[in-house]
């Protein structure tokens, strides 16, 4: 039976903490996930091994008897062994392996397949009548909710179905997109006693055709008549927290950016606090001139040179 390295699995130190060991599995359960990977055996197998070293390195007993037999495993392999064709063929076992462990067609607890020979032997028998009994958190979900720029903008209650269960939810002004919503206790229930686990709400943000979002500010292109860029003018804006009324100075160049204060996005979580909104002028030019407009411009234009 081969050994299997829990550490590399989660990509952690042997030394690493029971709050990194936590973290880096929340990080690679969210990645390999079967929700967010359907249909993928690779991403399906990371997400068993993933959930198997969580299992071992989370609970200290484990992780005690596991890192004893990684030491004797190490000073095997050092002596030579392992070089047949079956690595670690060698290797006893013996004083490692649970006897009544979960073999094909046994009540194993912790979801028969999910775990591998070498989990099932080295600790089937562990927790008194075959498997653990602590508590254990139930498993997270993922889930994506799609908002518009302006949805982002105004925040306000939501509703999604995770699972076939209906989830209200208020998203905050100022969500980014790609910005994760974690709701606690709403995802697999525990077992033994423990606690439910989380949802995870990925959230996107469908682009506008009107703003570009760089953090907290937006930019816009707003057309201007030559008319108005020439003489100056007042002209109207609608932007996301309603219409804004701006003055142009006569002969404004084409291309010129006004700056709104406070007209951009709002903060996140930061009440009264907003972005800047930039508006890019943009000329636009009068078009199926009749005969006396051509005479006017071509009179304008002698008088230019």
């Amino acid at each position: 039976m081969d050994y299997k390295d829990y550490y590399k699995a989660l990509g952690v130190e042997k030394t690493a903490s029971k709050d990194q060991i936590k973290k880096a599995y929340r990080k690679l359960a969210r990645q390999y996930h079967p929700d967010v990977n359907p249909n993928d055996a690779e991403a399906e197998r990371k997400f068993k091994e993933i959930n198997e070293a969580n299992e071992v390195l989370s609970d200290d007993e484990k992780r005690q008897k596991y890192d004893q037999l990684g030491a004797d495993w190490q000073r095997y392999q050092q002596a030579g062994g392992g070089r047949g064709s079956q690595p670690g063929g060698g290797f006893d076992w013996s004083q490692y392996a649970q006897q009544g462990g979960f073999g094909a067609g046994s009540d194993d607890p912790f979801g028969g397949a999910d775990f591998s020979d070498f989990f099932s032997s080295i600790f089937g028998g562990m927790g008194g009548g075959g498997g653990s009994t602590r508590p254990r958190a139930g498993q997270d979900y993922q889930a994506e909710l799609e908002l518009t720029l302006e949805e982002a903008y105004h925040g306000g209650p939501r509703t999604l179905t995770v699972n076939g269960k209906n989830l209200r939810i208020t998203i905050q002004p100022g969500v980014e997109d790609g910005q994760v919503i974690r709701l606690r206790d709403q995802g697999g229930p525990g077992r033994n006693g423990g606690p439910g686990g989380s949802l995870y709400i990925t959230l996107r943000i469908r682009p506008d055709a009107r703003f570009s979002r760089a953090g907290h500010d937006l930019t816009m292109d707003v057309p201007v008549s030559i008319y108005t860029a020439l003489l100056g003018g007042e002209q109207t804006v609608e932007t996301l927290s309603g219409p804004v009324k701006i003055t142009i100075k006569p002969e404004t160049p084409n291309g010129t950016r006004l700056r709104l204060r406070g007209k951009g996005f709002p903060v996140y979580r930061q009440a009264g606090q907003f972005g800047d909104l930039y508006l890019r002028l943009s000329l636009t030019l009068p078009t199926h001139l009749t005969d006396q407009e051509k005479a006017l411009f071509q009179q304008l234009a002698n008088l230019r040179k």
